[in-house]
């Protein structure tokens, strides 16, 4: 990773990618004198080696940046751009940042700073999986806590670590915005300027205004998001008070429509401009350009996804890249799933090839090489382990752990309806932590049902195929080809999937109740009928029939809670799938209410046995009266 600190005036322009290395080799840390802003440039050039990205379409900017104290003693303001020179560009973007420390605060300086350091390097440290938006207000969030916790050494927090602080992110072909205070992020396109943030700050007079929200002000942070589509030729301009509060539109659009070899000097004239007519506060600006968006040729995608041939017909006793195939243990119309054996290390995995069906199929390929790249993201002892391999591959496939057991599909029909409730929520509690390790990588699932759960010798739970899966930093990536709507199983597919509705987490959880249904009472909800829905007024019409019905030793406590993670509108499940798997173990007292008053609920073989006894006794006594 090459880190460049810099605190002089002007910092280079034309950041592209890796070719921009060579541009910052001069560049050394340098003391920040007291006159000068905190001014950060990174570029990340990891060498990851994760599997070869198809999403490599390079976003190419132009960028320039400058800060200065003005009339003030020190600068308080810090300014920032990070442009990564890997994969990272795809997966987290570009990101230019400002920010003005509050001057009434004491530590203004350290807090504008800690803003920029911390949120270029923390920020490019979640998860690729994880979305813009997600990565960023985690980042943000615990800044703030740190920046409000550092500020109560203070008498007033207020005037502790405080600061301004606006974020610009390009990913892809959209723009996410994040802003708090009342430093500015504008947009020129077409030769029209706009202000895409507002001021959080309320003015007293026209000299004084105080900060209605900040970095570190509260305990509690709300955030300014946005997002749009971002086209060539869109330049955005990055402003403290110190510019624009002196500054008219037309003159920061002047600066947007130079040339870019001349935005280091426009980012400078600006400042002179500024303090020339009287601004008396720290004085920062950033320009950047959108010089090309991602590549949008399919036929490009088609040819990087298909570095790797498919693998041939595969039968016992072949060897695939030091792999003995043993036996074919599943075969479906969109792949193969064998049991190998390393022959150097004796080791067995399980090996996932794809099928020869959809060879030219370029949405096909692409989830296929996904499924590796997310199961190599997820550390979880309930999620099945995707094996990394060293060496280079001669076709496509991926590797994982061999799981010695049987599917819970099929540890329901070896019950034959006589499932002992303990052992289901047990095995449930495992499933409902794998699922919860998923999500953590802002990744849903989509796709779980019995077949897809493994148990193995010990009682272990392994989630196990990720075709299916949603991640949610790799769908806000644009690409040329229309992405496979893979839904999974209708049978346990929440009735969002089948409404066009957007999935959620809720989504994942009311599959694991379906399957936890199924174990318990041997078949699934709604008598199965889920299905055969295809519009919201047939979900309605469905009619929820209770798990002791079928399995008289469920509690009726917990009946409820399934009946709850069961909604078929989303916003009466759990909110959290930890709530679900609490309610599963401890009995909630609402839930027993509901159900603890009709006998012919809770038992009704006893209960019509009982009414034909009492109408065998009225028959019996009409006949004695009547036949005298």
């Amino acid at each position: 990773m090459l880190i460049v600190l810099h605190c002089g005036a002007v910092m280079p322009r034309n950041i592209v990618g890796v070719s921009s290395l060579c541009l910052f080799n001069d560049l050394t840390t340098l003391g920040c004198a007291d006159d000068r802003a905190f001014v950060r440039l990174v570029l990340i050039d990891n060498n990851k080696q994760v599997f070869k990205m198809h999403l490599d379409g390079q976003l190419s900017l132009s960028a320039a940046q400058q800060s200065a104290a003005g009339v003030k003693p020190q600068n308080e303001d810090s300014i920032g751009i990070c442009i990564p020179a890997d994969v990272s560009l795809t997966t987290k973007g570009a990101v230019i940042a400002i920010a003005d420390g509050v001057s009434a605060a004491e530590a203004g300086k350290e807090a504008s700073e800690t803003c920029i350091r911390n949120f270029l390097g923390d920020y490019y440290a979640t998860p690729e999986s994880w979305s813009v938006k997600k990565s960023a207000q985690q980042v943000l969030i615990a800044l703030n806590r740190w920046l409000y916790g550092q500020g109560q050494r203070f008498i007033r927090a207020e005037r502790g670590y405080v600061s301004t602080l606006s974020v610009l992110v390009l990913k892809s072909r959209v723009a996410h915005i994040f802003h708090v205070g009342d430093s500015r992020v504008y947009r020129v396109r077409g030769g029209d300027i706009e202000q895409i943030t507002r001021d959080h700050a309320t003015r007293i007079t026209p000299e004084q205004s105080y900060l209605t929200r900040a970095m570190g002000l509260d305990i509690r942070l709300e955030v300014d998001y946005m997002h749009h589509d971002i086209e060539e030729g869109d330049v955005y301009i990055l402003t403290t008070d110190g510019i624009h509060d002196v500054l008219r539109d037309r003159e920061l659009l002047a600066a947007a429509q130079a040339p870019t070899e001349e935005y280091e000097a426009r980012c400078a004239e600006l400042i002179r401009l500024a303090l020339e007519l009287g601004s008396t506060d720290n004085l920062s600006c950033q320009i950047v350009r959108v010089d090309a968006l991602p590549k949008g040729d399919a036929n490009d995608m088609y040819v990087r996804l298909t570095d790797l041939p498919f693998p041939p017909f595969l039968s016992p006793g072949m060897i695939l890249d030091g792999y003995r195939i043993e036996r074919e243990i599943h075969a479906s119309n969109k792949s193969q799933l064998y049991i190998v054996t390393d022959v150097e290390t004796d080791t067995r995995y399980c090996m996932k090839t794809p099928s020869v069906n959809f060879e030219d199929d370029t949405a096909y390929i692409e989830r296929f090489i996904m499924e590796s790249w997310i199961g190599t993201r997820i550390d979880n002892p309930h999620v099945v382990k995707v094996v990394k391999r060293d060496a280079p591959k001669t076709c496509l496939y991926y590797l994982t752990e061999y799981v010695e057991g049987r599917t819970v599909g099929q540890w329901i029909k070896d019950q034959q309806g006589d499932a002992r409730v303990d052992e289901v929520r047990e095995i449930v509690r495992s499933l409902i932590r794998g699922v919860r390790a998923i999500h953590r990588k802002d990744t849903l699932h989509q796709d779980l049902k019995p077949d897809n759960v493994l148990l193995d010798a010990d009682g272990g739970v392994k989630i196990v195929d990720f075709g299916s899966c949603l991640v949610a930093g790799i769908a806000e990536i644009a690409v040329p080809i229309q992405r496979e709507a893979a839904l999974g199983t209708l049978h346990y597919s929440a009735p969002e999937y089948t409404l066009n509705r957007k999935p959620s987490a809720l989504s994942d959880q009311f599959a694991v109740a379906v399957i936890c249904y199924e174990m318990l009472a041997g078949v699934q909800p709604y008598e199965g009928k889920l299905a055969n829905c295809t519009a919201l007024k047939q979900f309605m019409a469905l009619e929820y029939v209770p798990c002791f019905h079928y399995n008289p030793l469920v509690p009726v406590w917990l009946d409820g809670a399934l009946k709850r993670a069961l909604s078929i509108s989303p916003e009466l499940r759990y909110q959290d799938l930890s709530e679900f798997e609490y309610d599963l173990f401890n009995p909630n007292p609402k839930y027993m209410k509901q159900v603890s008053t009709a006998w012919i609920e809770r038992n009704p073989l006893r209960f019509w046995q009982a009414t034909a006894g009492v109408l065998a006794c009225l028959q019996l006594a009409t006949l004695y009266f009547w036949l005298g």
